[in-house]
């Protein structure tokens, strides 16, 4: 059989399964629930696995025996004894040339290719999936590589065990009742002292087990933690090069990867422990059968063949008894690695779609908040009694000094939070009625702190509009006053314009190069409502006035919220809300407000370069 149809067949094996088949269920928080949560349709192919594996442990006791009966065979002389034992001789060779080999390859063609690979990814696909559905409080109380590490942890883990289980765990006990069957048929003495020494051999393994599971989940918990500042300190290498604090992160460093070393020490000691033991368990099972087997070879009651059968069984078991402890002690310390990964990641969403939510509908824009109020936990920040009604089209601009609740509000908009109290609406349909997904389809945003993928820029300028055409994707540039930059783009593989990468977080690009690339995701999104949460902020005065310029063509016909420190941004929206403390303090427009000589004209005056003063947080 040619390469290209050995790896089409046995692609199309592996593609039996469908890793990315989806539920909707949440994923239990205990083991056995989460196997069954995560191993549905892979019963045929775990039954076929598993039979050809006890049958292959069941055929090392019948190998055994059939090398006895040859042997008993032998000692009646050497004439005729081809002829004679023809029949035997070639059912042993098929036996072993044919039988056992089909076994063995068709199992583990099933565990390796079936199972393996496919069941890896379901569990890693569907836990990123209900992660990714967590609310964004879920995101801000962990390290973003703690949650991928734990997803990484818990799916190669699961896949481990599940394949070592099939092999090992099937494969050894079919051989260890095959040979308790065959010393029974030879000899119910033999019997009986092999079955005492497994029955100890399992003993001891249920005293051990359960400390390998609890401490591989210590130091899972710890591994984590070390993975999680590694990537913490890397993610934020600017600024902790800004700030000359390398010395500071080695030192968290070093404190977290501390206690997973002596987290791991009690692990290895843990093992080293059992290991020792079994060993010696090992080495009673050959020397005990062995002494019982020639006193009852001496006395008639076991042939030679029978004897020379019982000692390769004992030697073999005694062999395996290390491999089994150890494959187990992998297990058991993968069981506590996923017990610890499905602890984190199981928790329930608390922030979700109603059963009966609808796709939101946009049919004008208008956009409410009714009584609304929020607090995230604490006695400061969040908001309260706002009362606010945006007109389709309407362009509104929010300020306040820090934490004065602007960014809370729109967060409660695209209901990255829900509201403690009173309700949110957009043409008079409550957002918490509709499902997340069409709610922030409708809503464009370019922020200040602008996200974007170690991609390339095309890949992040078109996550606005995922099937726009590279003509549209041009045109979005455009209009953002990006295309001189994008197009002059290269990076370290050679990469250049379109197809350069940007580097994490963009971390290749300028602040403002950053919030052009942003702009022109949200044009080319080209929603119906549009939020700009300090959108112009990094750039200088030449290329804020060309975005102005570019906003005031995206932002016809469409309901816009524009939250700004730099009052000149915002000095020609329609009307401008003032928020103080969580509260709206004053409304209406900047020629309006000025007139009013309060807040807003207090911010006016003190501002310094365009923006809100450090005195207004005072």
């Amino acid at each position: 059989m040619s390469d290209d149809k050995r790896n089409a067949l046995v692609r199309w094996f592996g593609d039996l399964i469908d890793p990315a088949r989806p539920t909707d269920a949440p994923p239990p928080d205990t083991l056995w629930a989460f196997s069954r949560w995560v191993m549905d349709g892979f019963g045929p192919a775990l039954i076929i696995a598993f039979s050809g594996f006890a049958l292959a442990g069941l055929s090392e006791a019948y190998i055994l025996y059939l090398i006895g009966e040859v042997l008993d065979l032998t000692l009646s002389g050497t004439e005729g004894f081809f002829s004679e034992n023809m029949n035997l001789l070639l059912f042993a060779g098929a036996f072993l040339l044919i039988f056992r080999p089909l076994v063995f390859t068709m199992s583990s063609l099933f565990q390796s290719v079936v199972i393996a690979p496919n069941l890896m990814n379901r569990v890693l696909i569907r836990l990123n999936r209900y992660t990714s559905s967590q609310s964004i409080s879920y995101f801000d109380d962990d390290f973003a590589g703690r949650i991928a590490q734990k997803q990484l942890q818990t799916s190669n883990a699961f896949s481990s065990v599940v394949s070592e289980v099939i092999n090992a765990g099937t494969f050894a006990s079919s051989t260890f009742l095959s040979m308790l069957l065959l010393s029974g048929v030879i000899e119910p003495t033999l019997a009986l002292i092999v079955a005492v020494w497994i029955a100890v051999y399992l003993g001891l393994l249920s005293y051990f087990m359960p400390r390998v599971r609890a401490r591989s989940k210590q130091r899972a918990n710890a591994r984590a933690a070390v993975s999680g500042q590694i990537v913490d300190t890397t993610g934020n290498m600017r600024t902790v090069k800004l700030f000359a604090t390398s010395e500071h992160e080695d030192k968290a460093v070093l404190q977290e990867s501390e206690i997973f070393r002596v987290r791991s020490m009690e692990w290895a000691q843990l093992a080293v422990s059992m290991r020792g033991v079994m060993i010696f368990l090992a080495g009673t099972l050959p020397a005990t059968v062995m002494l019982v087997g020639l006193l009852k070879w001496q006395g008639g009651a076991v042939t030679t063949g029978e004897l020379a059968a019982l000692g390769a069984m004992s030697i073999r078991l005694s062999q395996m008894t290390g491999w089994v402890s150890w494959t187990l002690m992998s297990i058991f310390a993968q069981v506590g690695e996923i017990e610890d990964g499905i602890k984190m990641l199981a928790k329930p969403v608390t922030l979700f779609d109603d059963p009966d939510a609808k796709e939101l509908q946009i049919t004008s824009g208008a956009i409410s908040f009714n009584d609304v109020g929020f607090n995230y936990g604490t006695a400061t920040g969040g908001v309260a009694d706002i009362q606010l009604t945006v007109a389709p089209g309407e362009k509104v601009g929010i300020v306040g000094a820090s934490g004065a609740g602007k960014s809370t509000l729109v967060s409660l908009l695209l209901r990255l939070y829900d509201a403690d109290n009173g309700a949110i609406t957009i043409d008079d349909q409550d957002v918490t009625k509709v499902t997340q997904d069409s709610l922030r389809q409708q809503i464009g945003m370019v922020t200040q702190d602008t996200a974007l993928f170690n991609r390339s820029a095309m890949d992040n300028i078109r996550y606005g509009k995922p099937d726009a055409s590279v003509g549209e994707v041009a045109a979005a540039t455009r209009k953002a006053r990006a295309e001189e930059f994008v197009g002059d783009l290269l990076d370290p593989k050679g990469r250049r314009g379109y197809d350069a990468f940007l580097g994490e977080r963009g971390v290749k690009l300028s602040g403002g190069q950053r919030q052009r690339i942003a702009l022109a995701r949200a044009i080319l999104k080209d929603a119906p409502i549009l939020i700009l949460d300090e959108a112009t902020s990094a750039l200088d005065s030449e290329v804020e006035a060309e975005i102005q310029d570019a906003l005031r063509e995206v932002v016809v016909g469409k309901t816009v919220i524009a939250i700004a420190h730099r009052l000149s941004t915002i000095a020609e929206m329609d009307r401008i809300i003032v928020m103080d403390e969580g509260r709206i303090v004053e409304q209406g427009s900047h020629a309006e407000l000025l007139a009013k000589d309060g807040l807003y004209a207090g911010f006016w005056q003190r501002q310094s370069g365009g923006f809100i003063g450090a005195e207004a947080a005072e």
